[in-house]
């Protein structure tokens, strides 16, 4: 793919099979012709961030170059989204899978439908400790993460999981 600016996405479940959701999600992602996925951070159990009265979460992070428009990409998650019964009813509520969009290269993106970055990235331990793995190499987004890890203050606790099952 032409295209060296790496995308980082945010992946994660909180219902069950958290697991399979994700791993699911990330199959298909990685079946997408104009996607290429380049590396994955390790997997995260985390608290759940807003709305907190529901199970916990499997979070992971990946990075990908992509040929795809930022419109086009977001339209592949949703998806993808939809193939694992993601249904939006309440806000920061329990979801079968959620892709986001965090980091697109150096690029600032504000659109209607998209952000980026992310606009709560900055403020959530689950989005940054995993895309942090996956980017310290990375020029254009590692610095980024870095500045929103030495400004962030969220309190929610977030553990490795080393060998992922349910």
């Amino acid at each position: 793919m032409a295209n060296d600016e790496r995308v980082y996405l945010s992946i994660g479940s909180n219902i069950h099979p958290r697991v399979a959701n994700i791993k699911q999600a990330i199959t298909l992602l990685s079946q997408l012709a104009a996607v290429n996925v380049i590396a994955q951070s390790t997997w995260y159990e985390t608290e759940p961030w807003g709305k907190r009265d529901q199970a916990n979460f499997y979070n992971v992070s990946v990075a990908l170059i992509t040929t795809l428009t930022p419109h086009e990409l977001l339209m592949e998650l949703h998806a993808i989204e939809h193939l694992g019964h993601r249904e939006r009813k309440v806000h920061w509520g329990p979801r079968t899978i959620d892709l986001d969009i965090i980091f697109w290269g150096a690029r600032q993106i504000q659109t209607a439908e998209l952000t980026v970055p992310h606009l709560h990235a900055a403020e959530r331990n689950f989005v940054l400790r995993p895309t942090a793995e996956i980017a310290k190499n990375d020029s254009q987004v590692g610095p980024q993460v870095q500045a929103m890890i030495a400004a962030n203050t969220d309190q929610s606790w977030i553990k490795k999981v080393g060998n992922v099952s349910e």
